[in-house]
């Protein structure tokens, strides 16, 4: 197994990460022009793109521009485009004012219900691999970058449209009591689902592995058990669960940012088959929204109860 940052050979730079997304959408992050500009580089940077065609002979050609206000012209010729399996080009820049120049590739590997990504840099010399790392710490700036694609990766910006429905709000409450709203089964009785329904919550288990069933009750009469379980539960930032419905097979994700004494909440319904999330999205996207104007009224009194206060 590649340990990410190890030198493989002396003039290599090998770094890894594992993401929980799929390889389509992770390859796609690095692929489409409007989404690696948003994570492109270390902490701190921006990119800007003035070409990207991403085919074999194809070159992206790009200005990376430094916190300091350095700007660091780059252009990458593509080798090898193999949708989602891999990536290999060559990158040809300059830093200070000296030509770097490297061999990459990027390979988008299924592990753990996610995606391993491993970036293997090869440098004419090992010496030209000691400028980048000692002079502009490459492996930390790999490490970063690859973070920033997992931030990217998980906001509500990063959306694979054939697979995923995302909603996010902005809620005038601390972190948290709002994940309280869910983290309280009797509060979280009062305002899941769209508008009209109601809720029996039978098992609530909140911790990773932990279960939740409930029965939510239409407006017509008509009930809708539901089964799910935490594969991730982590107060109070985010929530990951498994939808177990025979028919509805989707992955939630739940993730909670602080903004001041504000809260984001951003969900992330992410289906197995594009097939079906296209049955129900005229459906599930509306009701999304419902959802979170139920929770906005929901927390909406504790707001209103501390300025009275």
């Amino acid at each position: 197994m590649i340990r990410a940052g190890e030198y493989v050979a002396p003039n290599e730079i090998v770094i890894t990460r594992v993401f929980k997304a799929a390889r389509t959408r992770v390859f796609d992050a690095w692929t489409a022009p409007e989404r690696i500009s948003r994570w492109w580089g270390p902490n701190g940077f921006t990119t800007t793109t003035h070409h990207m065609d991403v085919r074999p002979g194809g070159t992206w050609q790009h200005v990376m521009h430094g916190p300091d206000g350095t700007d660091y012209p780059n252009t990458i010729i593509y080798d090898e485009v193999a949708r989602p399996d891999r990536l290999a080009y060559r990158n040809v820049g300059t830093a200070n004012d000296v030509e770097v120049t490297f061999h990459a590739e990027v390979t988008f590997e299924n592990e753990q219900g996610g995606t391993r990504v491993t970036l293997r840099m090869v440098f004419p010399t090992e010496g030209d691999r000691d400028f980048v790392v000692e002079r502009h710490g490459a492996v930390e700036g790999g490490h970063q970058t690859l973070g920033r694609l997992a931030d990217f990766l998980e906001s509500s910006e990063a959306v694979d449209e054939e697979y995923e429905v995302v909603a996010s709000r902005v809620f005038d409450v601390p972190r948290e009591r709002l994940f309280q709203a869910f983290n309280d089964p009797a509060a979280l009785a009062l305002w899941w689902g769209p508008n009209g329904f109601t809720n029996t919550i039978q098992t609530f288990e909140p911790r990773t592995g932990g279960t939740l069933r409930l029965v939510m009750h239409g407006p017509d009469g008509t009930d809708y058990p539901n089964e799910r379980v935490f594969t991730v539960y982590d107060p109070p930032a985010r929530i990951i669960m498994e939808n177990r419905d025979p028919g509805h097979a989707f992955r939630m994700t739940m993730t909670y940012e602080t903004l001041g004494q504000q809260t984001r909440l951003t969900w992330r319904m992410r289906f197995e088959s594009a097939e079906e999330l296209g049955k129900i999205r005229t459906i599930i996207v509306p009701a999304c929204q419902e959802n979170l104007d139920r929770l906005q009224n929901h927390v909406a009194p504790h707001v209103q109860q501390e300025v009275a206060q």
